[in-house]
């Protein structure tokens, strides 16, 4: 270890003990928030914020039910090197009846409530502060946190294999031509290179619009500064029997590295080290929609994702990850999107889904729970007849066409393995078990700005990841 290391090291540990002293005056809790694509992060976020600024659609938070928060405000951004989120710009597209634009990078907001003492002491106390700092990043950057223990040579083998898989393969003939007709021991040129980082890119972009959720490196699909910069000019390559320095394959060996030393590490060691509470947004429906290998490769990425929580103390990422997550919530999004009579299906199918990766949480000490949530409730139900039988539907504007429609998108099944067997078999499809899913628009919120936002159970994830800390 260098000088620089230490005096580093030195320096974190003089900002932690500062920082802890303060919060023995202020606590302060940080919740991170993550989800892969087009799980609702920034919604949730939002609806969150709104809902605890106004608390009248907070029935099941207990420290608001009660009247204990006199107060909830925001605070300036507390760290002065990472983005606040912007807040009030997502509040105003969604009352504009549009949805905010998604996370393409890590950012951070503080909520601070003023919380009158519960028990045999309240009267003898004053309020006092609680911070809330929520940050928010992309679930594609935790799909990286495997890549730290492996080689470029292991990682290429592997996404390759991948590619190659059934339901990828279509989408990865395009790139998987142009390393077949590489030589990977060629002289390095840095716009073939380019070339073939461009094409492993598309495939991978291709690969989460067709609902796979295991699209790393993360970067290369939310590249914010970095994009174009050597760290993310690389492919797989399979490996040629002598690797030499000048080489195609050694210069990609030698940016992944730079990749997980300089993009990877970074990430876990400035901002995921500090979580204390952690979201984990599952869009279950949406891999639903999409098929059996995408709803299995959910499973698999959320394997993945779980990794980096509550790793033991000899973990190979103990020099990296420091505070332990406390909390974890899995929470399956857009419940709003099937009739309640549902829920418990789509949350017994995230819980099996989950199986392995909230196994290994428990077992390492974290408190977890599994939750269907609509951040936003955009819809209302409806039971409709249909050849003499009552439907049960949701009815809701369409984004696309702006027409009001009742939609009854297929019945869950009530044994969740119905659809993770098919799709840790490979099946190509669900055969007679359809499933429909329509994209609304958000609800009209009325003309009361400062008031909640509706929503299903949000009030029940913030009595989970906050209640006893309030």
């Amino acid at each position: 270890m260098g000088i620089a290391d230490i005096a580093d090291q030195i320096a974190r540990v003089i900002d932690d003990t500062q920082a802890g002293a303060r919060e023995m005056l202020e606590p302060v809790v940080r919740i991170g928030v993550t989800g892969l694509s087009r799980a609702g992060k920034t919604v949730f976020i939002t609806s969150l914020v709104a809902n605890l600024l106004d608390r009248s659609r907070m029935a099941q938070l207990v420290p608001a039910a009660n009247g204990r928060i006199e107060a909830a405000f925001l605070q300036p951004q507390p760290d002065d090197t990472v983005p606040r989120f912007a807040f009030e710009q997502h509040l105003a597209a969604l009352r504009a009846g549009e949805w905010p634009s998604s996370t393409r990078a890590i950012s951070q907001l503080r909520l601070s409530l003023r919380i009158r003492p519960a028990g045999m002491l309240a009267g003898l106390r004053g309020a006092r502060l609680v911070h809330i700092d929520i940050v928010d990043y992309p679930g594609e950057w935790l799909l990286d946190l495997p890549l730290l223990q492996q080689s470029y040579a292991d990682w290429s083998a592997q996404m390759l294999q991948q590619a190659r898989a059934p339901g990828r393969a279509s989408l990865a003939e395009g790139w998987l031509a142009r390393p077949e007709a590489s030589d990977p021991s060629e002289r390095f040129d840095e716009r073939h290179a380019q070339d073939l980082a461009n094409a492993f890119t598309a495939y991978l972009g291709s690969a989460r619009e067709a609902g796979f959720s295991s699209c790393s490196p993360g970067r290369f699909l939310m590249p914010g500064d970095l994009e174009g910069s050597p760290a993310l000019t690389f492919a797989p390559l399979p490996r040629p029997d002598k690797p030499r320095r000048g080489m195609l394959y050694t210069e990609f060996e030698r940016r992944f590295d730079a990749y997980k030393s300089k993009v990877v590490k970074p990430f876990f060691r400035d901002h995921f080290a500090r979580i204390d509470r952690q979201i984990v947004l599952v869009d279950a429906l949406g891999a639903i929609h999409a098929g059996p290998q995408a709803l299995d490769d959910l499973r698999v990425a959320m394997a993945e994702i779980l990794t980096c929580f509550r790793p033991g103390k000899n973990s190979w990422l103990s020099k990296i990850l420091g505070r332990k997550v406390e909390k974890i919530l899995f929470a399956a999004t857009k419940a709003d999107h099937i009739h309640h009579s549902q829920h418990p299906a789509l949350t017994a199918i995230l819980e099996q889904l989950l199986t392995e990766a909230r196994a290994r949480a428990d077992f390492k000490g974290a408190t977890t729970a599994t939750l269907s949530i609509a951040a936003i409730r955009a819809t209302v139900e409806q039971t409709l007849t249909h050849q003499g039988a009552p439907v049960d539907c949701v009815r809701g504007t369409l984004m696309d066409s702006g027409k009001t429609v009742a939609l009854h998108p297929g019945d869950l099944p009530e044994n969740p393995h119905d659809l993770l067997g098919p799709a840790r078999d490979g099946a190509p499809s669900w055969l007679d078990k359809d499933f429909d899913l329509m994209r609304f628009a958000p609800p009209q919120l009325g003309a009361q700005r400062d008031a909640g936002l509706p929503h299903i159970r949000l009030d029940k994830a913030a009595q989970f990841l906050l209640a006893d800390r309030l």
